[in-house]
């Protein structure tokens, strides 16, 4: 006779599911839980790679620089980026001869070895003020912003450089050196040509871990900064070492690449002098403490290569267009509009609505000698 097995108990049937239910919802809060990690880690990034008060940097993580409680006179770092000498010293000679010696700085960064003195310069303004430790720089490259970075460090080390204004090989001052320095000084913050860059794609999603989008900034690379903001571009050590790896210009049109140049022509294309301190300076949450326009007038223009592409590029004064009235063309502009932003930048100085540009780029020899033989 077959033994029938025992009836299921209806109490053990009901803690088994209880068991399965208690399970299903371990798993579940164990997803939940995920996901909202996941989702406070990309937050973390997007507001500040390194730090949770959404800048990247506090003021404990500056290098320590004497310059604490500073008293006496304040002074303007003129930094020159050139290419190798400096054509038109004879036009900054004139400028800074009229000047307090005790109001400025000079620096120059120049190619490595390339020593200014009596046999390179004809200004003795320029005697021994390259860096000793400057570098090689293509224009597009990272290093370009490199030298910049090696500028301001050279200028910090001076606790009297107040005010730090970075100058190309072809900038000419439209004003004798009083006006400028009052003009600068005059206002507490610093002047940075930036603006949302939504349309022409060199921000680089890759970049989103440190660099969200929103703060992806363009402007114009000559920029006049206040201390504190030298000192945050100087001694970045998160933003640079981002574009230095994915911030690069797209190698030019060859048209002897052919068909190649389609798949050249799809690579990522960047250019970091146009980008690095705008976006540093907004990640930093600085932006309420600038006059977001450039104090340096560039006229630019659309061109076309042979190969049929346009591109933009400034346009050099020669002697025939560096006239009086072209100059105080320059002069007379008061404000600034940004298209992409649909923001028109009055021009202030200490709240005080001024004349925009304080130089002017790109100038030829002649042209420069045209400015100073008529005293414009």
């Amino acid at each position: 006779m077959m033994k029938r097995a025992p009836p299921v108990s209806s109490s053990l049937f009901s803690k088994s599911q209880n068991l399965w239910l208690i399970w299903k919802l371990l798993i579940l809060l164990s997803i939940i839980f995920l996901v909202m990690t996941l989702a406070r880690i990309q937050f973390y990034y997007d507001t500040s790679p390194q730090s949770s008060s959404g800048r990247v940097y506090r003021r404990s993580q500056l290098p320590m620089i004497d310059d604490e409680g500073f008293e006496g006179n304040p002074r303007i770092a003129y930094l020159f980026l050139v290419r190798r000498d400096l054509p038109l010293d004879f036009l900054w000679q004139s400028f800074f001869e009229n000047a307090d010696a005790a109001n400025y700085s000079i620096y120059v960064h120049s190619e490595p070895g390339f020593i200014f003195d009596e046999t390179t310069t004809r200004s003795s303004f320029f005697y021994n003020r390259q860096l000793s430790n400057s570098i090689k720089v293509d224009w597009g490259e990272s290093t370009m912003i490199e030298a910049e970075r090696l500028l301001l460090q050279a200028a910090l080390e001076n606790p009297a450089n107040q005010r730090f204004i970075l100058l190309s090989d072809s900038c000419v001052p439209l004003y004798n050196f009083t006006y400028i320095y009052n003009y600068l000084m005059g206002s507490s913050k610093s002047f940075v040509d930036s603006f949302l860059d939504m349309k022409e794609g060199r921000y680089n999603p890759r970049m989103s871990s440190v660099i969200p989008m929103r703060k992806w900034r363009k402007g114009s690379q000559w920029t006049a900064l206040v201390r504190s903001h030298a000192k945050v571009v100087a001694y970045d050590d998160v933003i640079f070492p981002v574009f230095k790896k994915l911030c690069k210009r797209r190698p030019p049109l060859d048209s002897s690449k052919g068909k190649q140049n389609l798949k050249l022509q799809k690579q990522h294309n960047c250019i970091p002098d146009e980008h690095y301190v705008q976006t540093l300076l907004a990640m930093n949450d600085l932006e309420g403490e600038l006059e977001r326009r450039t104090v340096t007038y560039t006229l630019w223009i659309q061109s076309a290569t042979n190969m049929e592409t346009k591109s933009w590029h400034p346009v050099t004064y020669n002697y025939a267009t560096s006239n009086p009235q072209q100059i105080k063309n320059i002069k007379d502009i008061d404000h600034v509009y940004y298209e992409t932003e649909h923001r028109t930048e009055w021009c202030h100085s200490n709240a005080i609505l001024v004349p925009c540009f304080l130089f002017a780029r790109k100038f030829s020899r002649d042209g420069a000698m045209r400015l100073l033989t008529q005293g414009v």
